[in-house]
């Protein structure tokens, strides 16, 4: 299989080796790896299919990790680029609500105030798009979305404003979700800002714990590891008083437990093995609290026993203990978490984690499965894209067919 020389990591990781100044050597020595590991990563024989690794090597480099990804993919095949279609006017929408939220002067309504029916039916159907990982379906709906939001908050007063605030702060949210797996970690963490300016003037420590949830997505997007853990940190402080109570409130947990699984991310991400098996752990606890059928959809963490497990796979992943991810959360079954967005983010994970364990023929089905319910959400993933193409690579004779359908539609090869 030919794969372009130009369009691939390796490409780009050796742009940025030599604006650095860095030689192959001296960049090999930092990452613990020898000099041959990092001729073939640019040269494409060698996979980066860990965020730690490309962390470390955008770190070094001063370079923007999403750049050094690739990101954002604009797919040919299958409509895949009616989603990016969609971004200008959500762009434009996010910063209205930005100037709206700052209380900036001589703004003025673009319409007729929608029905609070209408807007209500919008969240309920944006939550199921997001839930359902139909980033194109959600790309489409948001822009208009949050201008109705934009307009409801210009026009409303007293308790409808605080209403449209609400709405607001969720919109943003699953803005933010969608950018950042598009690959508009800018235009995402603007998102997450909108969330927070809504969130700082309804003054309720649960929203703002569930938007620092927010934050903290984007900030791991951008690979901005320490700040990931400094806001999550800094929300777990607000949020204990409330989640530690005697009859703590169910989200108050769920909040607690979701940041937690934050925090495990960034420190797997940062290759710091001890600290994001610790959040696991307490991520896991809070989630055993709640009961083994519990699953958060109101503050769109889904946080469950099974999200626990999500999560898991990933840090086993990044941190090169593929089989303890898989088997961190036991007893759990991910065909029972309420989201597809979760379900098919484990499966990628999963197969990651097999693809390391020599289990290949395995992987290969694990992402065919999770590109037949999320296309586009699959097809656009980085580390599912480095996945399919090492093993493109290497070849998985079994599986030969379900591996060219997926090199086919991520547009690997031309």
């Amino acid at each position: 299989m030919h794969f372009p020389v130009t369009d691939h990591i390796g490409t780009r990781v050796r742009i940025a080796r030599n604006a650095a100044g860095f030689s192959q050597v001296q960049l090999a020595d930092f990452l613990g790896r020898t000099e041959s590991w990092m001729a073939n990563v640019e040269s494409g024989r060698q996979p980066l299919d860990r965020y730690s690794v490309i962390t470390a090597i955008a770190h070094q480099c001063d370079v923007d990790v999403v750049w050094l990804l690739g990101q954002p993919f604009r797919l040919r095949r299958g409509g895949g680029s009616l989603a990016h279609a969609h971004i200008p006017a959500l762009r434009t929408g996010l910063r209205r609500a930005s100037l709206i939220l700052s209380g900036h002067p001589g703004l003025t309504p673009q319409g007729a105030p929608p029905a609070d029916a209408v807007m209500d039916a919008n969240a309920a159907a944006s939550n199921r798009e997001r839930q359902a990982a139909d980033l194109p379906a959600l790309a489409t709906r948001l822009p208009v979305m949050i201008e109705d939001l934009n307009t409801a908050l210009l026009m409303a007063e007293g308790a409808a404003r605080a209403d449209a605030l609400r709405r607001l702060v969720d919109a943003a949210r699953t803005a933010r979700m969608c950018l950042n797996q598009l690959g508009y970690p800018d235009l995402a963490w603007a998102a997450a800002e909108v969330a927070a300016g809504a969130a700082t003037l309804l003054d309720d420590p649960l929203v703002k714990a569930a938007v620092a949830w927010d934050r903290c997505g984007a900030l791991l997007h951008q690979a901005s590891l320490q700040d990931t853990v400094v806001v999550a940190e800094a929300a777990l402080r607000d949020l204990e008083p409330i989640a530690s109570a005697t009859h703590a409130p169910a989200e108050a947990l769920s909040l607690r437990g979701a940041l937690h699984l934050r925090c495990a991310i960034a420190f797997a991400r940062g290759a710091d093995g001890p600290d994001a098996w610790a959040r696991i752990s307490a991520a896991l606890e809070d989630a055993d609290r709640l009961g083994p059928g519990y699953y958060d959809l109101r503050s769109q963490t889904v946080f469950g026993r099974g999200t626990v497990a999500v999560h898991a796979a990933e840090a086993g992943v990044e941190v090169d203990q593929p089989d303890t991810g898989l088997r961190r959360v036991p007893e759990f079954d991910i065909s029972t978490v309420p989201s597809k967005e979760r379900r098919v983010h484990y499966r990628i994970d999963e197969a990651r984690a097999l693809h390391r364990m020599g289990r290949s023929a395995s992987a290969v089905l694990k992402l065919r499965e999770a590109a037949k319910d999320a296309p586009a959400y699959v097809f656009g993933d980085p580390m599912a894209r480095a996945a399919v193409a090492d093993m493109a690579m290497k070849g998985v004779p079994t599986q030969a067919s379900q591996l060219s359908f997926l090199v086919r539609n991520m547009e690997l090869v031309y």
